[in-house]
């Protein structure tokens, strides 16, 4: 069974930091391209940043400079640091995995910025 599980959302206030976690299973995750998306109320999914199987990464330019996609193959996973965080962030965030024409997504986990 393939599972992404997303971890590390909460309420957070504005300046503050988060960094989101998305352990898989039932896929090796170091042959994937990752990527993180969220969907505030109201609006559609977007892509904030992604993470290329090589390492390279790729992000919104409404997060640039806050925000740093890493993953660590050996234990699975991928992580979303997200500082300086902005009311603007408050989302559920998913976690996105690709490989060819196959795609897996997460729950989602939900962020809060607010005062």
């Amino acid at each position: 069974q393939v599972r992404l599980v997303e971890s590390g959302g909460g309420l957070v206030q504005p300046g503050g930091s988060l960094r989101l976690s998305c352990a898989a299973s039932g896929i090796t995750l170091r042959f994937f391209d990752m990527g993180w998306y969220r969907q505030a109320p109201g609006k559609q999914r977007e892509l904030v940043a992604r993470i290329t199987s090589g390492g390279n990464t790729d992000y919104a330019d409404s997060v640039k400079g806050r925000f740093t996609i890493s993953r660590d193959n050996a234990k699975n996973t991928v992580s979303l640091q997200m500082n300086n965080l902005k009311p603007e962030d408050t989302a559920v965030y998913y976690c996105n995995a690709n490989l060819a024409s196959i795609a897996y997504w997460g729950q989602g986990t939900r962020v809060t910025v607010s005062s």
